[in-house]
């Protein structure tokens, strides 16, 4: 396998895991949970050139993800989005929204600046996160 993560996403994110298929990132962005599933299969730029294997594969961690962040976090409202505009690596958005956080109701994009967690933020959400994907998660070493 020849994946590779884009370098946007290697700058941007702290890597968490991987699932069968995806690998999993959370965005270096204290002010929302943040979380992106990153297909493991090179030069993939959209959904459709996912086989339907893995496109369900796909679908069934992205639910899980979501249905686990909103219990976690008591999400108001799950933003899932694949957009690819600066970073064209296929790459699925889920971000955990409530009513009161800054950007509400607009998408966080371009909103505010990052707020880049704390070591000790960093290691309690990542915590957070593994600890509730347990069952499903592998950590990279």
């Amino acid at each position: 396998m020849n994946f590779q993560l884009h370098p946007r996403l290697q700058q941007d994110c702290i890597t968490i895991g991987r699932f069968e298929l995806c690998r999993l990132l959370m965005m270096n962005d204290s002010q929302y949970p943040w979380f992106i599933l990153v297909p493991e299969i090179s030069n993939l730029t959209e959904l459709y050139q996912l086989d339907n294997t893995q496109r369900e594969m796909l679908m069934e961690e992205s639910c899980y993800l979501a249905e686990n962040l909103v219990e976690l976090f008591q999400a108001d409202k799950m933003n899932i989005a694949n957009i690819g505009n600066m970073v064209a690596q296929l790459h699925i958005h889920h971000i955990v929204r409530y009513q009161t956080d800054s950007a509400w109701p607009a998408p966080v994009w371009g909103k505010f600046a990052a707020v880049p967690y704390t070591d000790a933020q960093r290691e309690e959400r990542v915590g957070q996160v593994t600890a509730r994907l347990s069952e499903k998660l592998h950590l990279i070493e």
